[in-house]
């Protein structure tokens, strides 16, 4: 679920937000580094994402061009279960395409799973994650490849003051606000946004950590886990969207449930 908006500046050093930044500049060494392209490796979780496909492709072709001055990006399409036609689908306009990757679960594993599945599939030292349904566009992934200098991860935040959500309701809001308020006391850090799947991460830094959770829980967890092992954790605001195709896959009460169990985890210091 998204979170609230926090003042920068009462962020620790850990938890910088992207308008932390004094006038646009870039994290120390990222100048230099940007000259030169990365290996970026995409994952992109798909489940039940047939109507998504053609648009989502479209747009990956768009996001690769634009990025290939100071990235050279892989994609990892993981399909996590589906029971429509994404998997047929994907080989039929997908496996053929340079430098792409296909995985599949055979049965739905959660979101969370479906990142790491996608993750660790690659080597690449950069990686992405981003969501099927383009509720977030994709392109934002060039303003947030900067803040990935000296960080182990950068995750989109449409609940930072900079960012912007449309069309959530109102209740949701309002829930998610409670929560990331809880994870915020808990862990002493002010980021805004804690369950985005539109994220960069530095492989080497969170490939060996461990998820409890394997749906949209994992995806708070593992920020948590960054957070205990004194990692760095940048946000770049983002404006959320309501997804374009499709239903959304997530069970809001569950989901509640799942968090209050990770925040009394949290407090009972068992994630680490």
């Amino acid at each position: 679920m998204p979170d609230s908006a926090v003042p920068d500046s009462a962020l620790p050093d850990r938890a910088l937000p992207a308008s932390a930044l004094p006038n646009g500049a870039l994290p120390d060494g990222a100048a230099a580094r940007a000259a030169a392209p990365q290996r970026l490796a995409i994952v992109v979780p798909l489940k039940d994402e047939e109507a998504a496909l053609p648009s989502l492709l479209s747009r990956l072709d768009l996001l690769r061009d634009e990025l290939a001055a100071v990235a050279v990006c892989e994609f990892v399409f993981v399909d996590d279960g589906s029971r429509d036609a994404t998997w047929q689908l994907l080989q039929d306009h997908a496996a053929t395409r340079a430098a792409v990757q296909l995985v599949r679960h055979a049965d739905n594993q959660g979101i969370a799973a479906a990142i790491r599945t996608g993750l660790l599939a690659t080597d690449a030292p950069l990686v992405a994650s981003i969501d099927g349904d383009l509720s977030y566009d994709p392109l934002e992934l060039q303003r947030m490849l900067p803040l990935l200098d000296g960080a182990d991860l950068v995750t989109a935040s449409p609940y930072h003051p900079a960012g912007s959500v449309r069309g959530v309701p109102g209740w949701r809001l309002l829930l998610s606000r409670s929560l990331s308020r809880c994870y915020r006391l808990l862990l002493r850090s002010e980021l805004c946004t804690w369950t985005s799947c539109f994220r960069l991460y530095r492989r080497a830094a969170v490939a060996d950590l461990p998820l409890a959770n394997p749906g949209f829980l994992g995806t708070a967890e593992l920020v948590v886990r960054v957070l205990r092992r004194g990692g760095v954790v940048r946000e770049h605001p983002c404006v959320l969207g309501v997804r374009r195709f499709g239903t959304s896959k997530m069970k809001v009460l569950r989901t509640i449930g799942g968090h209050l169990r990770l925040l009394w985890q949290v407090a009972r210091g068992r994630i680490t």
